[in-house]
């Protein structure tokens, strides 16, 4: 009789913490929608023009800025914040980036390329999410699409420039009007129009107010569909960019193949930022010409680069490094050339601590604290934050730390 009533009192012991575990593992599973706005500086949320944008201000979490990694160009900075490791750590240095080993070219015009999981180290959110319950979708963010499936989001989009701006929104909703059991919990979001304005007419021109308005409308109207489907107030929405921008001249430039006369060197990117590899039995004595005319840049040996940019433990670095003074623009001869036929008004690219180059970071939602303003965040922040707030394990390799973002969260 009395080892009946004990087996009895541990049966009931089982069926009671089994039943803890079972409403631990039963949580509502959140939503999050990480939208980019490509080259939205941090100011811009300041011209009086972004009605929807205060509203995220007013309801959630507003940075005043947010910084990007070194070097602050597109594709390097959407994988640093899907992933939360700098460039060279998850491989995409540069938006063009060349393989001495394999003499392979990573170009943005390239598709098979960029689609090319060669290039991408790092392991993204959405793998990550993947691999522990959460079902995740993309409609456009550098390296969703590519070629191996299991490290793409369950659903995707391949990126298409001219897709209009309703539809991508559209896309979003009817993902999240998917039977529960089949609806991506994680999504992201992209849009480029003030990256495009800001380039060809500059920072502070009246095409990027036209820019910037555009954008804020598509928000308001994603604000809309979302609360026509009952999840305006379900979903956290996190709305980030990549990087700033800044004004550039055409009589703002160095020539840097001027500087090193009768040297064979190979140069790869420019503007803000070149890499060029001289010979290795040259390498010094371009270095120290480039040195002695350092004007309106920077020289720097890769392993030589300052620590605050985290860019020299890649083999895909050159040698050296020419880093632009703000508003400068390093380039080669044709380059000079066809600025001077067809000049940009704006650029990026620069030292990531300079104040052009910060971006944008609000948030809104369940998990986010209301009314809340922060000084700088820094974009590979956001990988463990997104982790915190789905509650599961992040990546081992990160750089981002949890400890300096998930104040903004709520603590209940």
């Amino acid at each position: 009789m009395r080892n009946s009533k004990f087996l009895f009192r541990i049966l009931l012991l089982l069926v009671f913490f089994a039943s803890l575990n079972t409403a631990s593992y039963s949580q509502p599973v959140p939503y999050v929608l990480l939208i980019s706005f490509d080259g939205f500086r941090w100011d811009y949320a300041n011209r009086n023009i972004t009605p929807n944008i205060d509203y995220l201000k007013e309801n959630g979490v507003s940075a005043l800025s947010f910084q990007p990694v070194f070097p602050s160009k597109t594709f390097p900075n959407h994988y640093s914040i899907i992933t939360g490791m700098y460039p060279v750590h998850h491989g995409i240095i540069f938006n063009i980036i060349e393989d001495k080993n394999t003499h392979t070219k990573f170009t943005l015009r390239d598709s098979v390329q960029v689609n090319n999981s060669y290039w991408y180290k790092g392991e993204a959110f959405w793998e990550t999410a993947g691999r522990q319950g959460i079902i995740t979708a993309s409609y456009f963010w550098p390296g969703s699409s590519i070629d191996l499936k299991y490290r793409r989001p369950d659903y995707f989009e391949y990126y298409k420039y001219s897709r209009p701006y309703e539809k991508r929104v559209n896309g979003i909703i009817s993902w999240l009007k998917f039977p529960p059991e089949t609806r991506p919990h994680f999504l992201t979001l992209y849009f480029e129009a003030t990256d495009n304005a800001g380039h060809k007419f500059g920072p502070d021109s009246p095409e990027i107010n036209l820019a910037i308005a555009r954008l804020d409308s598509t928000l308001g109207l994603l604000f809309e569909k979302l609360k026509a489907i009952n999840m305006l107030d379900s979903v956290n929405i996190i709305l980030v960019s990549d990087h700033g921008m800044t004004s550039v001249s055409k009589d703002r430039v160095i020539n840097i193949e001027e500087l090193l006369p009768g040297y064979e060197c190979k140069y790869l990117n420019s503007g803000p930022v070149m890499m060029i590899q001289p010979k290795k039995d040259e390498v010094e004595k371009v270095y120290n010409l480039l040195k002695e005319n350092e004007h309106h840049f920077k020289v720097y040996k890769r392993k030589e680069m300052p620590a605050y940019y985290h860019f020299s433990d890649n083999y895909l670095i050159y040698d050296l490094i020419v880093v632009a003074d703000l508003g400068w623009s390093a380039l080669k001869t044709k380059d000079i050339k066809r600025m001077k036929r067809k000049p940009i008004k704006g650029n990026h690219g620069y030292d990531n601590h300079q104040t052009d180059m910060q971006g944008i970071f609000f948030a809104m939602g369940p998990a986010i604290k209301k009314h809340y303003s922060t000084g700088t965040l820094n974009c590979i922040d956001v990988y463990p934050l997104l982790c915190k707030i789905f509650n599961i394990i992040p990546n081992s390799n990160i750089d981002g730390k949890l400890d300096r973002i998930e104040f903004i969260l709520n603590e209940n």
